[in-house]
């Protein structure tokens, strides 16, 4: 399965693009798109809009998931953040690509274990599952590669959750 992992802002949107075999997780990309600060916000969402939309074509992933939106003090940055998550979440829904969404609390505890974790842990925890030499950079790209991981993590065990169900399902009905 590939899965393009978005940390989502209106200056910088974080992407990860990994592949995952239920086994283990191999890297494919990292970066970020960034808009001017300059520019008009119309501007700055076509840019990430249109850059999202060449991600996909590029490495066509079978699911995108994005981290949730979350309350920040600056309404402005809120509202910002917000529009930047619409024009991805766009992108994938107009390829039908499977979106997940997961909290940033959810994200430390596929990756590191505990959902409190500081954001350094998290970034090491990424540079040890893709086996890289140092910590991705930026942190905004690391971030998304950890929404990648938890993607894979949470989607293997949803299809584990749903096998035993099936497999109780078929022993109650008699196989049939």
């Amino acid at each position: 399965m590939v899965i393009l992992g978005i940390d989502p802002g209106i200056a910088t949107t974080g992407y990860g693009v990994c592949e995952y075999d239920k086994v283990r997780f191999l890297y494919r990309d990292c970066g970020v798109i960034e808009t001017a600060k300059g520019q008009r916000v119309e501007a700055r969402l076509a840019h990430i809009y249109k850059s999202v939309c060449q991600l996909i074509e590029t490495y066509r992933p079978d699911a995108l998931a994005i981290e949730e939106l979350f309350y920040y003090n600056n309404q402005k940055t809120v509202i910002n953040v917000a529009q930047a998550r619409g024009v991805v979440l766009l992108a994938a829904e107009e390829r039908r690509i499977p979106i997940a969404e997961y909290t940033p609390l959810q994200v430390k505890q596929s990756v590191v274990g505990y959902g409190r974790a500081e954001k350094r842990q998290v970034q090491e925890m990424a540079r040890i599952i893709f086996r890289l030499p140092g910590i991705p950079k930026p942190d905004d790209a690391a971030d998304a590669l950890a929404i990648a991981v938890c993607h894979g993590y949470r989607s293997a065990s949803r299809i584990a959750v749903t096998q035993m169900h099936n497999l109780a399902d078929s022993k109650k009905t008699g196989g049939q």
